[in-house]
């Protein structure tokens, strides 16, 4: 059919383009992972330093502000590089916006690792959705023959950024389906595992193959104890409605603020890094440095405090709208409950200290399932970077339970809102051209 994608003769070349995409995809993403990982070692450096020299805290300071000023303006001339990136895949994908792939792809690359290299509470993950989706329009543009087959490239090359930030590719595949396109076709199955798969061998030719959290899990928990997820998924599943909420609240309402000064937006946040960066550093970043505390001697009064300033943290970093995701951030947020809860669920009869890990690794995929209502994903990522497929029904259980509870306290999905907040004019009906690519995806693959 003209302008869509003649399935029935077309399978083999939208496949061996889709691993093109995977290998290239996957190689920006992994320099991506590389680079912030470099910035985020450089950031705790500076600070340790300046820590130990006071005198230098002035030069720190005009540094914060110089470099919210660079990303102000670099978010105020290219919009589409501020935040997560996945609101921004998707409203691509939907036809509601149009994007220079290259400028997005610079800028997102040097804003990313400005924004960790400042400290601010911030992923890599969906800015990697967001590159690999980049380098797969760019890519498109060329050898693509048609929009729709364009958007399948797209699709798949979100899902080999993903798979390349987690070593996970199953996750990213899963994902893309879950959160990004909404739709299964066989091809396009097809498509996004060829891209994931070929971006995570990318991925782990360069760094390795060792998973991205490495938590012996000596103990799976024992279904005299399966009582306890059902309160551990309710938590999880307020916890989440009330991430949400904040997260949104206080993003509209600071943008608000500097609606008229967008340039000014990022400063305040970036000098405010400097407080737990001498103080508490263990909240900056990723997340990274919260890990190594989470462990069954640290204390419930010291975990509740890391827990508290780490959502605060993320949430402040977040509404400074420079590029930057929540995925990790929120998977810390996660793990740090599971420890809290597991330090309460110690004191009950019938659970062990050393079901501690446990804990925080099932609180990571509830977590996650009640703030982006994605818990096949969550459940599947968790799997992937822990190494481990022996917890997978308690995974599941908690992930549907948190997804219950978040869904019946009405809070609409994180990236709905954002992307609600990115293009207004989708959400009163004024985003038929988008609709109508969905309706030409299901026409051509229908027909498989």
């Amino acid at each position: 059919m003209r302008g869509g994608i003649r399935i029935s003769h077309e399978k083999t070349p939208i496949l061996l383009k889709s691993a093109l995409i995977g290998v290239v995809a996957g190689g920006f993403s992994t320099l991506y992972r590389m680079l912030l990982s470099a910035a985020e070692t450089l950031c705790f450096t500076i600070y340790d330093f300046v820590r130990g020299h006071l005198v230098y805290l002035p030069v720190l300071l005009a540094g914060l502000a110089l470099a919210g000023l660079v990303l102000g303006w670099a978010v105020k001339r290219f919009p589409l590089i501020s935040g997560s990136g996945i609101p921004q895949v998707k409203a691509i994908l939907a036809g509601y916006l149009k994007d220079r792939w290259y400028t997005t792809l610079l800028c997102k690359f040097a804003g990313g690792a400005l924004a960790i290299l400042s400290g601010l509470s911030l992923g890599r993950e969906g800015p990697s959705i967001q590159i690999g989706a980049c380098v797969a329009d760019g890519i498109g543009r060329r050898i693509s023959r048609s929009q729709t087959e364009r958007k399948v490239l797209i699709a798949g090359g979100a899902s080999a950024g993903l798979a390349a930030a987690f070593n996970a590719p199953l996750a990213g595949v899963l994902f893309a389906f879950e959160e990004i396109f909404q739709y299964l076709s066989p091809v396009m199955l097809l498509a996004t595992s060829i891209s994931a798969v070929a971006s995570d061998y990318v991925s782990r030719l360069i760094l390795g193959t060792a998973p991205i959290f490495r938590m012996p899990l000596e103990e799976t928990l024992p279904l005299s104890a399966y009582w306890t997820l059902l309160v551990l998924g309710g938590f999880l599943g307020l916890a989440g409605a009330l991430y949400n909420f904040t997260l949104i609240s206080v993003s509209r309402e600071y943008k608000k603020r500097f609606k008229a000064r967008p340039l000014l937006r990022p400063v305040p946040i970036f000098l405010l890094t400097v407080i737990p960066g001498l103080c508490f550093p263990y909240i900056l970043c990723g997340g990274h440095a919260a890990l190594t505390k989470l462990s069954v001697e640290t204390g419930l009064l010291f975990l509740l405090a890391l827990l508290v300033l780490k959502f605060l943290f993320s949430v402040v970093s977040f509404a400074s709208g420079v590029p930057g995701g929540i995925f990790f951030p929120l998977l810390i947020i996660g793990a740090l409950l599971g420890g809290v809860f597991a330090k309460i669920a110690a004191l009950l009869p019938g659970v062990d200290n050393e079901l501690f890990l446990n804990f925080v690794i099932l609180s990571m995929a509830g977590f996650f399932a009640a703030v982006v209502r994605a818990p096949i994903t969550g459940v599947v990522l968790l799997s992937e970077m822990t190494g481990s497929l022996t917890h997978m029904l308690s995974l599941a259980l908690v992930s549907i339970i948190a997804y219950a509870v978040a869904d019946a306290m009405r809070s609409t999905p994180v990236y709905i809102s954002l992307m609600e907040d990115l293009v207004p004019e989708a959400t009163k009906g004024k985003g038929a051209k988008g609709l109508i690519l969905f309706e030409e995806l299901h026409r051509f693959f229908d027909k498989d």
